[in-house]
């Protein structure tokens, strides 16, 4: 077992998930050390579900901790990050880094050379990985345009509800914030950096995230097209990333399905797998790269630097 130990601040969906992909007699990479939470239910509720210690406060937490894995609200984010970068242990949070684009800047520039990153699990996806070899192969050419589509039936989805209070409220939630995120990420690491160009957004309810949003955004030396939506779709969540060069086309549909253009038909990688397979198998790659991370070694996870141009444009597309 490694000698690496990683606390899980936030004991809601994200942290359980890492806490059952660390808990697995697989996993070698790291050890599961305490978890808290401010809420005395959600520290009784995963003490009844998993073997895990309950620590006595955050400061606690960070003490007896080597990485620190912050998974709860965006709001607490900084804090937390901020104590256990002071206390000299390394972080691994959750996107995005904070509530206030000043405030992470902020932090992204006080932090530089600290052992820090950002769970964007594309960092270490099989489908992005090979996204990516299609792409150093020369499949489609020259990369000349990209067109980022989700869609949700409602939103929070519903394995989401029991975080509604902040996943659908207009200063943390939103499904851009949450999910569009994830394919700017992608898009920056396998493109370049982001810029937008022009965005709208829609906010037919008070008080509630966003229900629809289109953007034109530059990646490098192509153009993006960006369009998302609630009540379109007829599934929980749906969404297609798909890169167009002068010689083909590839895409990454549902998370997880790499497929490339052939003859008119899109055909998927050999090896793929739905993302209810992929998702335990790449947080085990995630923590993998914890562990060296925490280390000091070389890594593939996302900087905050990445995760910060990433809230930019996000925040740019909710703020138009």
């Amino acid at each position: 077992m490694s000698d690496i130990t990683i606390g899980v601040i936030g004991a809601g969906i994200m942290g359980e998930r890492m806490l059952r992909a660390a808990l697995d007699p697989a996993q070698t990479s790291v050890r599961v050390g305490p978890v808290w939470d401010p809420s005395e239910t959600a520290r009784a509720r995963i003490a009844a579900a998993l073997p895990v210690q309950i620590a006595q406060s955050a400061e606690a937490l960070i003490a007896a901790s080597d990485c620190v894995y912050i998974a709860s609200p965006p709001a607490s984010h900084l804090a937390h990050a901020g104590a256990a970068l002071a206390a000299g242990k390394a972080i691994f949070c959750e996107k995005p880094l904070a509530t206030d684009l000043a405030a992470a800047g902020s932090f992204v520039a006080g932090a530089k050379g600290a052992r820090a990153a950002v769970n964007f699990p594309m960092a270490t996806s099989f489908s992005a990985e090979r996204i990516a070899a299609w792409l150093a192969e020369g499949a489609i050419g020259t990369p000349q345009s990209l067109a980022i589509e989700v869609a949700f039936r409602l939103w929070p989805r519903p394995w989401q509800h029991g975080a509604s209070s902040w996943l659908d409220g207009r200063a943390e939630g939103g499904f851009t914030r949450e999910v569009v995120s994830h394919f700017l990420f992608l898009t920056r690491r396998l493109a370049g950096p982001l810029g937008l160009l022009g965005s709208t957004v829609s906010f037919p309810e008070d008080g509630r995230s966003e229900r629809a949003i289109t953007a034109r955004l530059s990646a490098g030396a192509i153009e993006a097209t960006l369009t998302g939506g609630v009540g379109t779709t007829e599934k929980d969540d749906h969404n297609l990333w798909t890169l167009t060069g002068d010689k083909g086309a590839i895409r990454l549909r549902d998370w997880a399905i790499a497929e490339r253009l052939e003859n008119g038909a899109w055909m998927p990688d050999g090896d793929a797998m739905p993302n209810e397979r992929a998702r335990p198998l790449v947080l085990q790659r995630q923590l993998t790269a914890v562990a060296a991370m925490t280390r000091g070694e070389h890594h593939p996870l996302a900087t905050i630097a990445e995760a910060f141009d990433v809230q930019r444009v996000v925040e740019g597309i909710l703020s138009p």
